[in-house]
C-alpha cells in the first residue's frame, strides 16, 4: 500500500487542489523541497516556481504558484500562495510578453518601473516558463 498525505493548494482566491499525494515538490525559498509523507513539520516561503505532486493514484500534476508559504504537518501539507493555477492554464505569450518587458525595464536605468519591481516581474515570468517546461516534459514534448 502506497503511503499519502492530503495536500491543499489555494491562493487568494480560490482552492485549486485538495486531495491525497504521495509526493509533493515546490521552489522553496532556499531552494526545492521534496515532501513525502512522515515529513518533519515545516513552514517555510515559497518562491515564484512550479509545484509538482504524484496524486495517490499515481498520476502527476504541476501547479505554478507565484509565491506564498509551505506548511508541513503530520499527515497534510498546505500551500497558500497569492496566485496559484495549473500548469495547462498559464499563457505562454504573456509570460513571454511580461519577461522581455522586465529585461527592457531592467536595463533601461531611466525607466519609470523600479529596478526591484522588474525584478521581481522577470523572476515571476521566469518561473511561469520554467513551469510550463515542465509540464511539457511531462507530457512528452
Amino acid at each position: 500500500m502506497v503511503m499519502t498525505m492530503h495536500c491543499d493548494i489555494a491562493s487568494a482566491e480560490e482552492q485549486i487542489f485538495s486531495g491525497l499525494v504521495e509526493t509533493l515538490v515546490a521552489a522553496g525559498s532556499l531552494g526545492d523541497l521534496g515532501i513525502h509523507p512522515g515529513h518533519a513539520p515545516l513552514l517555510t516561503s515559497l518562491i515564484p516556481g512550479p509545484v509538482r505532486i504524484v496524486k495517490q493514484d499515481g498520476e502527476e500534476e504541476i501547479y505554478y504558484v507565484s509565491g506564498g508559504f509551505l506548511e508541513v504537518q503530520p499527515g497534510t501539507v498546505h500551500i497558500l500562495a497569492d496566485t496559484a493555477v495549473r500548469a495547462g492554464d498559464v499563457d505562454e505569450a504573456n509570460a513571454l510578453q511580461a519577461m522581455k518587458e522586465a529585461e527592457e525595464a531592467i536595463l533601461n536605468q531611466g525607466a519609470e518601473i523600479e529596478y526591484a519591481e522588474a525584478a521581481s516581474q522577470l523572476a515571476q515570468a521566469a518561473a511561469q516558463i520554467r513551469t510550463l517546461q515542465q509540464l511539457r516534459k511531462k507530457l512528452g514534448g
